[in-house]
């Protein structure tokens, strides 16, 4: 790869690694594309943010590919991931504690797939208030950080498949298909409720967007040190 290939436009497959931001990563390919070919400015930018707590596929575009984003952002996207039953945190994930507990017991297998069909297709889902959207030109998290309480619009989405794949005690692993602007979070807080019990997001990860798929990412550091090649 020369500097001219990532200026005219190029796409990247990179594996974000855990409690890395999406803004971080970009910002860490800028500058080693940047020294790594003595640019002084260069586009880069990704198609679909990840939560710190979340690793997987991100679609970085550099140079003229930036101009593509909105349509990576807009394609079907696949994660895999753990809920945890029985609790729930203020931010549906591991990144705020436990502030309510719930009962578990009526919960079987039967009743935990069966409830996965409720979320198929299109529905209604508010985004968490621990969330970067924004409202009135402030972030949610910031509101809900401050202790101040908005009112959040709920928002359709589509999921074509939620399947569950494994069931370890309290731990359900799963996989699920879903539109642009979907919280696998939000799912998580949904599921909870609708088995009558509480849950919580504990593992995330972005398998696929649209054709690319993250076992044909890289990791920031292969990346840095296959720069030039």
């Amino acid at each position: 790869m020369t500097a001219e290939n990532y200026l005219a436009g190029h796409v990247l497959l990179i594996d974000k690694p855990l409690n890395w931001t999406s803004f971080q990563v970009v910002n860490k390919l800028r500058w080693e594309i940047r020294q790594a070919f003595n640019i002084k400015k260069i586009k880069v930018g990704h198609a679909g943010t990840l939560d710190p707590l979340a690793t997987g596929l991100l679609v970085i575009c550099t140079g003229k590919m930036t101009k593509q984003i909105d349509t990576f952002q807009g394609q079907i996207k696949e994660y895999t991931g753990t809920i945890t039953l029985g609790g729930t945190t203020p931010s549906y994930d591991l990144e705020s504690e436990i502030n309510e507990t719930f009962p578990t017991n009526h919960i079987t297998e039967d009743l935990i797939h069966q409830t996965t069909k409720q979320f198929i297709g299109e529905i209604q889902q508010f985004p968490p208030v621990f969330s970067a959207l924004k409202k009135d030109g402030k972030r949610l998290y910031e509101y809900a950080r401050a202790g101040e309480t908005v009112e959040i619009k709920p928002r359709t989405i589509h999921i074509s498949e939620f399947e569950i794949t494994k069931i370890n005690g309290l731990n359900i692993e799963f996989r699920v298909l879903c539109s642009k602007g979907t919280y696998i979070r939000s799912l998580a807080n949904d599921f909870g409720k609708a088995l009558q019990s509480g849950a919580h997001l504990s593992v995330l990860r972005r398998t696929k967007i649209g054709d690319f798929k993250v076992e044909n990412g890289v990791t920031i550091e292969d990346f840095i040190a296959n720069l030039k090649n």
